[in-house]
């Protein structure tokens, strides 16, 4: 592997927190409103939650790089296509970062929440680091703003935090669900049902919240067994522990 090059520009993982843009770091807000090159993951035909969460901070003569996802839920996680066009996509992406990186340039890429925690700007970190400076600035987690928009702390004394993805199957969502104190379950939208079975299996039901858009407009909190239908990829499923308190 080669090292970064002194002259090569920095390529900034930018952390953007759960959504409010009061919510950023200083850095992050300092970074962002100085950017030439601002970078952000969307959808096909979006305008990219991250993109939106900062609108009115970019800099007027900043060029913009949206990084369109080649699939979503078209294709099954567990289909060989899936990788392969995410792999190809996630490669293509970090060839332009790097070209601008080499031209000396330096490059913000927007990150909802934090970074380095399920986010897509981890592909690119690990294709880039070797070679390129990346730097990432670490901010507020989605599930962070999520379990204080309940008014409910998440944890207590020695009590067990698990988060758990929705993608994963039911057997191990119930299973874990019912192996911890605290839960966190994140990407919930079409697995709404599953979920709710799990948490039902897990004896958990009765106990769980679910926050749709966490402190971003439109933000909702409600009991998850009082809500029906499928709900928006933006929402994650709390369950509070009750651990030790003095």
């Amino acid at each position: 592997m080669t090292a970064p090059e002194a002259h090569q520009g920095t390529i900034w993982g930018l952390g953007l927190g759960p959504g409010e843009p009061d919510l950023m770091s200083v850095r992050a807000d300092r970074l962002l409103r100085g950017a030439r090159h601002v970078a952000y993951f969307r959808k096909a035909g979006r305008p990219g939650q991250a993109r939106q969460i900062v609108n009115g901070m970019i800099g007027p003569e900043a060029v913009e790089f949206p990084m369109e996802y080649p699939v979503t839920t078209e294709i099954a996680l567990e289909d060989p296509a899936y990788n392969t066009a995410l792999s190809s996509f996630y490669a293509d992406c970090a060839a332009h970062l790097a070209e601008l990186s080499d031209r000396g340039e330096e490059v913000v890429v927007l990150c909802e929440g934090d970074p380095f925690f399920y986010g897509s700007f981890m592909h690119l970190y690990t294709r880039l680091s070797a070679t390129h400076p990346v730097q990432v600035v670490p901010a507020i987690t989605g599930m962070s703003g999520a379990w204080t928009a309940t008014g409910q702390p998440i944890t207590w004394g020695d009590d067990v935090l698990t988060v758990l993805m929705a993608t994963l199957p039911e057997d191990d969502l119930a299973r874990r669900m019912a192996d911890t104190d605290a839960l966190v379950v994140m990407k919930i939208g079409r697995n709404i049902d599953k979920v709710r079975r799990a948490l039902e299996r897990a004896g958990k039901l009765g106990d769980a919240w679910i926050v749709e858009y966490a402190t971003m407009p439109g933000q909702r909190v409600s009991r998850l067994s009082e809500v029906d239908g499928v709900t928006p990829y933006f929402s994650i499923v709390i369950v509070h522990g009750h651990g030790r308190r003095p």
